[in-house]
């Protein structure tokens, strides 16, 4: 059993419908904005319920939960007219299994361009609002809901 992390607080709170951040439901898990948005888009995937990392997952909720990255991963390509999508899954800091899903985009500065996520400024990143970024969100959401139909 993986000791309650931030990743089972913030399911609970989308099971509750209580997380501002929060994008869609999806098979595996939930779709959310991250709470620092360091590259404009960048989205996280929460698995329900919560495990401790990719390989505690049963091999067909293993497959899900990648295919729904790769899918939120197309619906940001989508939205976010983004140039190309960086995934990562690490689970270091918060023992529990999520991805990060980064939209990369060329009007970055051409000094971080080809940085990976976590060399940028998070403290500088602004912080996930409904005014600032409700607009991409729904956008996002409803582009998930019309690709999960299809699916």
């Amino acid at each position: 059993m993986t000791p309650p992390t931030v990743i089972h607080d913030m399911v609970e709170r989308c099971r509750a419908a209580n997380y501002p951040a929060l994008v869609a439901k999806l098979r595996s898990g939930w779709v959310v904005m991250g709470e620092r948005q360091v590259l404009t888009g960048y989205c996280l995937l929460l698995p329900d319920p919560v495990v401790p990392h990719l390989n505690a997952l049963p091999s067909e909720m293993r497959g899900q939960f990648l295919s729904d990255m790769a899918m939120v991963g197309d619906s940001l390509l989508a939205t976010t007219q983004a140039l190309r999508v960086n995934y990562a899954i690490y689970g270091n800091v918060d023992p529990a299994l999520h991805a990060h899903i980064f939209p990369r985009h060329t009007t970055e500065p051409e000094a971080t361009r080809t940085a990976q996520p976590w060399a940028l400024d998070w403290n500088a990143a602004p912080t996930y609002s409904a005014p600032l970024h409700g607009e991409l969100k729904r956008r996002i959401a409803a582009d998930i809901q019309a690709r999960s139909r299809a699916a």
